[in-house]
Order: structure tokens, then C-alpha cells, then sequence
């Protein structure tokens, strides 16, 4: 709690700096501005909104719930043609195909996750559950992931996510197969079920939990608030979950994020993003090994205007990180959970 040290993570093999002494030091740094607060519930123009008209021409219908439709601006393809063969290792290429989609997650724009009701919240779960049966059917990784607020890049303040489907696994989603098959190998008991279990016992690093569900800042957390949320049953993917487990979901989710969005009084913003056993070719295969888990990386430091950058000893040495987990966790699970607005 007051003396530098470094954390081991075993989902991605590396380590973390946790040097807690330097959360005391004044910030002359960069000032980042508070999201808007007056974003108008329907625009027109906003190509995300019920009835608006898309990049490519495309009419939005006034839809009243979620609302998925084809990427304008896809980052994969599936048709894109192979590309030319190596004259050397060190310069390769391989194919990479997908499908990215855009979800919606209601009709209004002034309205993010934790202020819609739990029966909306699990519509979304839904949604992304019989994308993940739906895309999975034939792409071996598919990716649901929501980036919320400007500085993490969201270009639209509409509540919605992305899903990108691929031909290929990325180098995260390996890295984690890597090592939660090499520990379910070695101990025989996936990982991060293992992990639960333990950080259900300490309660040292826990934010909020049900019964189906636990919400952590992870012993090995890079960001200042970042969280992990696992599910206490062993299961491999989102589209294996009960409805019971997604009504439990739904409240967990909006529990968390009102604690986020109470933390600073701001719409919190966050990168997060589900991970569980890969699809395609892989169901037929024995994932064992996975444990399904959502990611949540928020960059906020020590107010809505100071955010932690991932720049210098991190780019070229190791993560590293001021306020410890624990620290995180304490403050975390004492905020309220009734939305400050």
C-alpha cells in the first residue's frame, strides 16, 4: 500500500509496476474536458438516431429498442483478397477477413447504459448474445466491444457498441488461450473460475456481486479503475448464459456503471469488451479452459478532468500504475448506487 512493487498478471503473462507512493504527487498535466451534458435526445443529423440518414445513404428505421446494422466504415471485410506472398520473414502478411457490425442500444442519445432500466439493459444482452451465436456459426473471434466518451475515442455520444467478427483470433484473445489452457493444464481448473472463487473470499478487490456474478478490480489492473467482471458458474460464452444469469447480468452491469458515473459526478468513460472462448472451428474443440469475463478499462485518474496516459516507461518498459487495486476497489464499492442524477 506504500512502497513500490510489481504485480504478476497470469492472463497475460507480464507484469505491472505499482509504485503506491506516487498518488500523492501534484498534476500539472493535461486537462481533459467534462463530456457534454446537453446532448440533444433525438437530432436528425446524427446518423446513429432513429429515422436518420448514414454515410452510405442508408435510412435508420425508428427503431425503439436495439438496433444493429452493417459497419459504414468497416475495419474487415469479407471479401478482401489475399495478400501477396513473403520474399522474407520479416516482412509476412496473412489473410484477414471479418464482419463489423454497429449496435445501438436504445433510440435515445442522452441516455448511456446506466441510466436505462435493467429491462433494456438485458435487451442489449440479448442482442449481443445472438450476434456472438450468429457471427460465431462461422468467424473463429468475435469481438463486442463498446468504446464510451471522447477520450476513448467514440466518435458518437448515441449509446451503442461495435462487434467485429474475424477469420483469425487476435493477439489478446491468443495470448489469454495461452495461458488459461496452460493453467487449466497445470491445476486443473480454469483460471479465472479459480480466480473468482478467491477474490470472492478476500473481498479486499471487490467493487459488487450477485449471485451469479462478481465485479473485481483485478490484483494485477493497469488502469486506475479498471474492473473485471466473471461469472461465478464455469461457462465458456456469452451465448451459453441462462436467462436468469442475463437478468443478474443486466443488474451487476448497471450497478457498476453507476458507481463509475458517481465516482467523478461525469459520464464515466470506459473501453470495455467481452472475452470468451473462440467460435467457428473452435466449438467443436474442448474450451475448457475459458472462463467468460468483460473487460472494463476506464482512464480516468484522480478527477473528470485527469486522465492516466500510457505513454513513456509504459510504451518502452512495463505497465505501471500509482493508486493500487485495492485502493481502487475500497473506493469503488463505497460510492453509492443510486445514479447521481
Amino acid at each position: 500500500a506504500e512502497h513500490q512493487h510489481i504485480r504478476y498478471n497470469p492472463l497475460r503473462d507480464d507484469w505491472v509496476l505499482v509504485s503506491a507512493h506516487r498518488v500523492k504527487r501534484p498534476w500539472q498535466g493535461q486537462l481533459e474536458k467534462p463530456p457534454p451534458e446537453d446532448v440533444p435526445r433525438w437530432d436528425p443529423k446524427n446518423p446513429l438516431c432513429p429515422g436518420a440518414t448514414r454515410a452510405n445513404g442508408e435510412v435508420n428505421p425508428k427503431y425503439e429498442g436495439t438496433f444493429v446494422f452493417p459497419n459504414d466504415f468497416p475495419a474487415l471485410q469479407p471479401d478482401a483478397p489475399e495478400p501477396d506472398d513473403s520474399d522474407h520473414p520479416l516482412f509476412r502478411a496473412a489473410p484477414a477477413r471479418g464482419v463489423c457490425k454497429v449496435m445501438c442500444f436504445h433510440p435515445w442519445s442522452d441516455l448511456t447504459l446506466p441510466l436505462m432500466s435493467l429491462a433494456e439493459i438485458r435487451a442489449v444482452i440479448d442482442a449481443w448474445a445472438e450476434l456472438m451465436t450468429e457471427l460465431g456459426a462461422s468467424y473463429p473471434w468475435v469481438q463486442i466491444f463498446e468504446n464510451k466518451g471522447a477520450m476513448m475515442g467514440c466518435s458518437n455520444p448515441h449509446p451503442h457498441c461495435q462487434v467485429w467478427a474475424s477469420s483469425f483470433l487476435p493477439n489478446e484473445v491468443c495470448l489469454e488461450d495461452r495461458t488459461q489452457r496452460q493453467h487449466m493444464s497445470q491445476h486443473g481448473v480454469p483460471m479465472l473460475l479459480e480466480y473468482a472463487e478467491q477474490e470472492a473470499c478476500r473481498k479486499e478487490r471487490l467493487v459488487v456481486e450477485n449471485a451469479d456474478w462478481l465485479v473485481v478490480v483485478p490484483y494485477w489492473a493497469t488502469w486506475p479503475y479498471q474492473t473485471l467482471l466473471l461469472s461465478r458458474r464455469h461457462v465458456c460464452r456469452l451465448q451459453d448464459l441462462s436467462d436468469s444469469e442475463r437478468d443478474s447480468l443486466a443488474s451487476i452491469m448497471q450497478r457498476l456503471l453507476i458507481k463509475y458515473d458517481n465516482l467523478f459526478e461525469v459520464s464515466f468513460p470506459y473501453s470495455m469488451g467481452w472475452h470468451g472462448a473462440p467460435t467457428g472451428p473452435y466449438l467443436g474443440e474442448d474450451c475448457r479452459h475459458w472462463q467468460l469475463h468483460a473487460h472494463y478499462y476506464p482512464p480516468l485518474l484522480r478527477s473528470a478532468t485527469v486522465r492516466k496516459f500510457m505513454v513513456g516507461y509504459e510504451m518502452l518498459a512495463q505497465a505501471q500504475r500509482d493508486l493500487t487495486p485495492e485502493q481502487a476497489a475500497e473506493r469503488l464499492r463505497s460510492l453509492p448506487e443510486v445514479h447521481y442524477k
